[in-house]
């Protein structure tokens, strides 16, 4: 049995990560956006002087060339690298050697998100009532708590800063079960296309596939929890992922919106079993600024 948190170390750990990643993305996912600039940058180059691409490439690579600078200056400044801070989502994995007082931790999950709030100038972005009042909370709580069964010792929480410009183009198409696939690559293309430029490309897109309709866009939040570019650890779904990527760069929205070889910065997969009746395929796109950070206790390193 994993011995007793203590719970204003685990809201200091949670408040420090939280800080950390509204100020810096991974480096996977820097080395990827750096490799799109690159890529940008020779296409770019290869048009001829009157072709209609150029404007839209050279808009597309001065997008790229604002984002790291932007990056650059959140981390000498300390400060957010967004000024939507976004909505914080915690996945709290819990294995079958510890016992939880659920109440009780996201009582210290909430006091690490207002401790980080308040030290790293997060913007307050949560209303507590969705349709009449909108009433700001002034704290950026409550935040979404989803609470998974692990078969991992230990507690693993995952945390998402997850922006409304991204958020908004969350989509799900219910399929035929007969459509495999290529059914899957175009549902997912088809809504990343409807999403244009509104999420702030470049992007992260995250599938998730079966179960129900509801469990299908929880799995593709979980998808964007993976390491940008790890591939998924089944062959044929990581097969699937590479012709979803492809597909979606074939669109050319490029970053910003402008215009590119280049769309998506990566894409993963996440799937479970469902009806025999039913294909659910759900869509998440996180933005540019993908943030995401741990937090584990027992089980493993901290991270």
């Amino acid at each position: 049995m994993m011995g007793e948190y203590d719970p204003a170390q685990l809201a200091r750990q949670i408040a420090d990560a939280l800080i950390d990643a509204s100020r810096h993305l991974e480096s996977s996912l820097i080395t990827r956006m750096k490799h799109m600039a690159d890529v940008t940058e020779r296409e770019l180059l290869s048009l001829t002087t009157g072709d209609a691409r150029r404007n839209r490439y050279e808009a597309s690579l001065e997008v790229l060339r604002m984002i790291m600078e932007n990056l650059g200056t959140a981390d000498h400044r300390e400060i957010p690298m967004c000024q939507d801070t976004g909505m914080v989502v915690a996945f709290v994995a819990v294995g079958p050697d510890i016992q939880v007082d659920m109440a009780r931790l996201s009582k210290t999950i909430d006091q690490g998100i207002s401790m980080a709030a308040r030290e790293g100038c997060f913007r307050n972005s949560v209303v507590a009532d969705p349709v009449f009042e909108r009433h700001n909370t002034g704290t950026n709580l409550p935040p979404v708590i989803h609470w998974l069964p692990s078969d991992e010792p230990g507690l693993t929480i995952r945390f998402m800063l997850k922006g409304f410009g991204s958020e908004n183009c969350t989509a799900l198409a219910m399929l035929n079960p007969t459509a495999g696939s290529d059914g899957v690559v175009v549902a997912v293309t088809d809504m990343v296309r409807k999403a244009g430029g509104k999420p702030c490309p470049p992007i992260v897109v995250g599938v998730g596939i079966g179960g129900t309709a509801e469990r299908a866009l929880l799995l593709s939040k979980m998808a964007l929890l993976r390491p940008t570019g790890e591939a998924h650890p089944d062959p044929r779904y990581a097969a699937l992922e590479q012709e979803i990527e492809r597909a979606v760069q074939a669109l050319g929205i490029g970053p910003g919106g402008f215009g590119g070889p280049l769309t998506a910065l990566g894409v993963a997969v996440e799937h479970e079993q469902t009806h025999i009746a039913g294909l659910p395929v759900a869509v998440s796109i996180s933005c540019w600024a993908d943030r995401k950070a741990a937090v584990v206790l027992g089980g493993c390193d901290e991270t």
